[in-house]
C-alpha cells in the first residue's frame, strides 16, 4: 500500500513514519511518497527516516518529489499536513492580531481566519489533482484549521477526505486515566467542531463515570483540562472542554499573555525549528520534538495558573500519527473501529446541516467513516459552534470568489473580534504581510 505525505518535508513527518515502522501486518504501507515544495526540508526529514528505518528491515521505502503530480500517482491514501506561508507566516498572523488587541492563534480568532483563507485555495487545488489522478485515494486532512480545510476538501472529494485531530483523543484519554478506566473501552460521549468541542460523557460498560469525575475536586484537579479550566467552571459547563476552548472562555487572559510573552507561539516554533533543519539529525529531533511538546499552549496554561504540563498528560495526548494509522488501517483492511473525527455532519448533529464538517465519534470501516447521532448540544455551546461555522463559511465564500467583502465579514463575525472597524484593519494588514491574499479583490 502506497502512503502519500504532502508536506513531507513537515517537522511531525517522522512521528507518522515512526508509526508505520511498527505495523508488520499484511496489508500495511509498503511505500512513503513525501512531498513538499522545499528541497531542504525534505532532504532533512528524509534523512531522519533513514536514522529511524535503521535495522528495520521491512522499513517502508521512502521516495521525495516536490512534483505533486508525480507525489499523486498511484497513492492509496493521501495524509495532508501542509502549511501555507511557513511557520513564519502563523508568527505574522500571531503579530497582525495582537496588535489590533485580539487572539491570532492559528486555528482560533483573527490568525485562524488568515491562515484559513491563504490555505483554502491550495487545499482545493490539492483536491482537485487528487480527484483527477487518484480519485480512489483516501485524503487523511491535518492541514489547520482542520475542520475548515476539510470541508473546503469535501466539496470535491466528498466523503474521500476525512479530518484527524489528536484533542479529543488526548483529552478522552485524560479523563479515562483519572477515572481508572481502559481508553479502549470508553466510549466518548463528544460533539463540535475541530477545536471546539465538548466532553459530555465517558461511558464505560454503559455508565457514564463522568459526573463521578465532577464531583470529586481532586480527580478534576489531576489532569490538564481539569487545571487549565478550574473545577468550578466546569461542573458549571457539565463537561469537559476541548483545550482550545479556553481562547474563548479567557480570552482576554489568553490576549494579555501572549502581548506580555517575550515571542508568541509561531514565533518559538520558526526559531526552534530553523535551528533543525539546519543541522538536522534523529537527536536533534528528539529534542525539539521533546521541547515542543513541554510548551505546548504554554501561555494559556500560564494565563490561568495551571503549570507546566504533566508527564501523565504528556503520554496520554492523543498522537495524531496514531489516529492516522488507526484510520488507514480500519479503511484498507476493514479492521472496525472508532474514532472521533471530522467529516460531514449527514444528519448526526443538530442543527448543523448535512454538509457541514463536525467533529464526532464516527464507526470507521472500509466504506470510509460514518458520524454517529448525538444529542443536541446545550444552547451556549451550539450558539458558539453555529456562529464559528458561519464564519468558516464566509472564509469559504471569499476563498472561492475572491470577495473582499466575505473576508472581511469572517473576521467581523468571529466570537473573538468584537469590532467591523477593526475586521477591516485585520485584513487589510493581513493583505500587507501575505501577498498571497491578494485574490482577495472583488
Amino acid at each position: 500500500m502506497r502512503l502519500t505525505i504532502l508536506g513531507g518535508g513537515g517537522f511531525r513527518v517522522p512521528l507518522v513514519y515512526g508509526a508505520l515502522l511498527a505495523d508488520h501486518a499484511a496489508g500495511r504501507v509498503t511505500e512513503v511518497t513525501l512531498h513538499d515544495v522545499d528541497t531542504n526540508r525534505l532532504k532533512a526529514v528524509t534523512g531522519v527516516l533513514a536514522e529511524l528505518a535503521t535495522d528495520v528491515p521491512d522499513a517502508p521505502a521512502v521516495h521525495a518529489t516536490t512534483d505533486l503530480d508525480t507525489a499523486l500517482r498511484g497513492a492509496d491514501f493521501v495524509f495532508s499536513a501542509i502549511r501555507v506561508g511557513g511557520l513564519e507566516g502563523r508568527a505574522a498572523d500571531e503579530r497582525v492580531a495582537l496588535a489590533e488587541g485580539v487572539l491570532g492563534q492559528e486555528t482560533v480568532g483573527a490568525g485562524g481566519i488568515a491562515y484559513g483563507l491563504r490555505t483554502v485555495p491550495v487545499a482545493v487545488g490539492i483536491a482537485r489533482r487528487v480527484k483527477e489522478l487518484a480519485p480512489d485515494a483516501w485524503v487523511i486532512n491535518f492541514t489547520n484549521p482542520a475542520g475548515l480545510v476539510t470541508e473546503a476538501m469535501s466539496r470535491h472529494l466528498g466523503d474521500r477526505v476525512i479530518g484527524i485531530c489528536d484533542s479529543p483523543v488526548g483529552l478522552a484519554r485524560r479523563v479515562a486515566r483519572v477515572l481508572g478506566a481502559d481508553p479502549a473501552d470508553a466510549w466518548p460521549d463528544y460533539a463540535g467542531l475541530n477545536h471546539l468541542g465538548w466532553l459530555r460523557g465517558l461511558y464505560v460498560n454503559g455508565r457514564d463515570e463522568l459526573p463521578r469525575l465532577l464531583a470529586d475536586e481532586a480527580l478534576l484537579g489531576s489532569f490538564e483540562e481539569g487545571r487549565l479550566f478550574g473545577a468550578d467552571w466546569l461542573r458549571s459547563l457539565g463537561a469537559i472542554p476541548n483545550e482550545y476552548l479556553h481562547y474563548y472562555y479567557f480570552d482576554r487572559e489568553t490576549v494579555r499573555a501572549y502581548r506580555e510573552a517575550e515571542r508568541t507561539r509561531g514565533a518559538f516554533l520558526a526559531e526552534q525549528q530553523t535551528a533543525f533543519y539546519a543541522e538536522p539529525s534523529r537527536a536533534a529531533w528528539d529534542r525539539t520534538r521533546a521541547e515542543r511538546e513541554a510548551t505546548y499552549m504554554a501561555l494559556s496554561r500560564e494565563a490561568s495558573g495551571a503549570g507546566e504540563r504533566d508527564a501523565a498528560d504528556l503520554e496520554e495526548s492523543g498522537g495524531y500519527e496514531k489516529v492516522a494509522l488507526a484510520l488507514m488501517r480500519a479503511i484498507a483492511r476493514d479492521e472496525r473501529t472508532t474514532l472521533v473525527l471530522d467529516v460531514r455532519n449527514r444528519g448526526a448533529l443538530s442543527p448543523l446541516d448535512d454538509a457541514a464538517v463536525v467533529e464526532l465519534p464516527c464507526l470507521v470501516d472500509a466504506n470510509g467513516a460514518h458520524p454517529v447521532a448525538a444529542a443536541p448540544l446545550p444552547d451556549d455551546a451550539t450558539g458558539l459552534v453555529l456562529s464559528v461555522k458561519a464564519v468558516e463559511r464566509e472564509v469559504l465564500k471569499a476563498a472561492g470568489t475572491g470577495s473582499r467583502a466575505a473576508a472581511v465579514k469572517a473576521f467581523a463575525l468571529h466570537p473573538l473580534v468584537d469590532s467591523v472597524t477593526v475586521a477591516r484593519r485585520l485584513l487589510d494588514a493581513y493583505t500587507a504581510v501575505h501577498p498571497g491574499l491578494a485574490y482577495l479583490r472583488m
